[in-house]
C-alpha cells in the first residue's frame, strides 16, 4: 500500500542531520551525534498508547521519525502500551482522564500495531508490550519505582502545575504515568527516546529511572504536533479533526485541502515530511506571492495522498476534488443503500442508517444547518416521501454520499 525508503549507509554526520531535521527537542545537547560516532547501533524507542481504533497523520509523525533511525540501521523499539492505555496519559489535559478497561484496549491493539507496522521497516524492528513487565510487579515492587521520585518533582509538569494553580483534581493513578512510562525504558534499555513535544516531561522521567538503575540514561528526542483540520487543536480522534493513514485517496485529499492556509507550512514539514530549506522556500514563496495558495495546497494535498497510495491515486483523487467541487458533480463510485419500506421515511434517521451521521441527533443538526441535499437539492424537513427518494443521491456536507435503491 505505501512506497517508502529502505535501510541506508550514511556517516554518522549525515545520520544527524537526517534524524534531527525538523524535530523540536534533542537532550542532552551534542549527545546524539557522540553516540551516532561510536558505530554502535542504537535502541530507538517508542510508547504508543491504543486508546483509539485508528492511526492519523499527527501520531505519524513520530512513527515517520522511528523509521528514519531504522534507515540508518538502528533498532525501533515499539512499546506498545496495553497497560498503560488502561491509567491514561495525563499530558495536555485539563481534567483527570478515564480509565479505560483491559477489554476496550485489547479491541483497538491489534488494528492499530498492523498500521502502525505498515509505516516501519519490517527490518530492525522490536515490538513488546508493558504488560509484560508492568502487570508483573507487586506491592513491593509499586512502592520502590514511587520512592525514586518526589512530589515537586512530578509537580514541574507544566500541565500539573496549571491544574493545581486553577484547583482542579489530580488523580494519584495520574501521578504513577510518567513513572510507568519511565519504565518502560528501564525493560528494553533504550538509547533514545521519541515522543511529540508534549512527552517530553515523561521522556525525561524515563532517563533519570534509567540512571538510577544503573543504566546509561536515555536522550530524549521529540517533534512537533500537527494541528488538526480544525485549524486550532492537535490532531486527536476524540476531537474528530484527524485524518487517517487509511483514509480513501479522494477522502485525505479532500480533508488536506479543508486546512486552513496557514497551517500549510506545519503539514508540508510534518505531514508531507518536506526537509526544513524547501518549507522555507514554500513559505517565502507564499509570502511575496510568486506561490499561489490553492495550487499550494493541491501540491501538498498530493504529496500525502501519493505518500500512502501512490502517484496514481494522488491524480485521481484530484480529479474527483474538482468533479465535486469545481463542477459540483457527484462522485462516480458512490455507495448503494436500500431505502426502508416507512413512507413516509423518517430522514435523521435514514441518515444515521445509510452512515452519513453518527446519530440521529447529528442528522436532525445537518438538516437545521442546510447541510443535507436530495440529488444536489437542499432539504429541511425530516420527512420525505419514499417515492421521492428511490433513485436519488443523497448528500451530507461536501464529502458524505449514499445512492438511494429500492430494497
Amino acid at each position: 500500500m505505501w512506497l517508502w525508503a529502505s535501510v541506508r549507509v550514511m556517516k554518522p554526520e549525515a545520520q544527524f542531520e537526517y534524524l534531527t531535521d525538523g524535530v523540536d527537542t534533542v537532550l542532552p545537547e551534542g549527545e546524539l551525534l557522540e553516540r551516532l560516532q561510536l558505530g554502535r547501533p542504537l535502541r530507538a524507542k517508542l510508547g504508543v498508547d491504543p486508546t483509539a481504533p485508528d492511526v492519523t497523520l499527527g501520531w505519524a509523525v513520530v512513527f515517520e521519525r522511528l523509521r528514519r533511525f531504522q534507515e540508518c540501521g538502528h533498532t525501533a523499539v515499539l512499546i506498545i502500551g496495553d497497560f498503560t492505555a488502561q491509567v491514561g496519559d495525563p499530558s495536555g489535559k485539563s481534567e483527570t482522564r478515564r480509565r479505560i478497561a483491559a477489554d476496550e484496549v485489547g479491541s483497538y491493539v491489534s488494528d492499530v500495531v498492523d498500521t502502525i507496522k505498515e509505516l516501519l521497516l519490517p527490518e530492525n524492528l522490536e515490538i513488546r508490550h508493558n504488560s509484560e513487565w508492568l502487570a508483573e510487579m507487586d506491592m513491593h515492587a509499586v512502592l520502590d519505582l514511587t520512592s525514586q521520585f518526589t512530589v515537586s518533582r512530578i509537580m514541574d509538569r507544566e500541565d500539573f502545575t496549571n491544574r493545581w494553580e486553577a484547583h482542579e483534581p489530580i488523580s494519584m493513578i495520574e501521578f504513577m504515568y510518567p513513572l510507568l512510562q519511565g519504565m518502560d525504558s528501564v525493560a528494553v534499555q533504550s538509547d533514545i527516546e521519541l515522543g511529540g513535544s508534549d512527552q517530553l516531561f515523561n521522556n525525561l522521567v524515563g532517563r533519570d529511572l534509567q540512571e538510577r538503575k544503573g543504566q546509561v540514561g536515555q536522550m530524549v528526542m521529540t517533534v512537533p504536533l500537527l494541528v488538526g483540520t480544525d485549524g486550532t487543536k492537535k490532531m486527536s480522534q476524540s476531537l474528530g479533526n484527524y485524518i487517517s493513514v487509511k483514509d480513501k485517496p479522494a477522502e485525505m485529499f479532500g480533508k488536506t485541502m479543508s486546512i486552513p492556509d496557514e497551517l500549510m507550512g506545519q503539514w508540508f514539514s510534518l505531514a508531507a515530511y518536506r526537509p526544513a530549506t524547501e518549507v522555507r522556500q514554500i513559505l517565502d514563496g507564499l509570502r511575496d506571492g510568486s506561490r499561489h495558495p490553492g495550487e499550494t495546497k493541491r501540491e501538498l494535498a498530493r504529496s500525502i495522498v501519493a505518500r500512502y497510495w501512490g502517484e496514481s491515486a494522488a491524480g485521481t483523487a484530484e480529479a474527483a476534488f474538482d468533479r465535486l467541487f469545481r463542477e459540483h458533480a457527484a462522485p462516480d463510485d458512490i455507495a448503494g443503500f436500500a431505502v426502508p419500506s416507512d413512507d413516509p421515511v423518517w430522514l435523521p434517521g435514514l441518515l444515521n442508517a445509510a452512515g452519513l451521521v453518527s446519530s440521529n441527533g447529528e442528522g436532525r443538526r445537518m438538516l437545521k444547518q442546510k447541510a443535507v441535499r436530495i440529488d444536489g437539492n437542499q432539504v429541511s424537513s425530516e420527512t420525505v416521501a419514499r417515492g421521492e427518494l428511490i433513485g436519488t443521491v443523497l448528500q451530507v456536507g461536501k464529502r458524505r454520499f449514499v445512492r438511494l435503491t429500492e430494497q
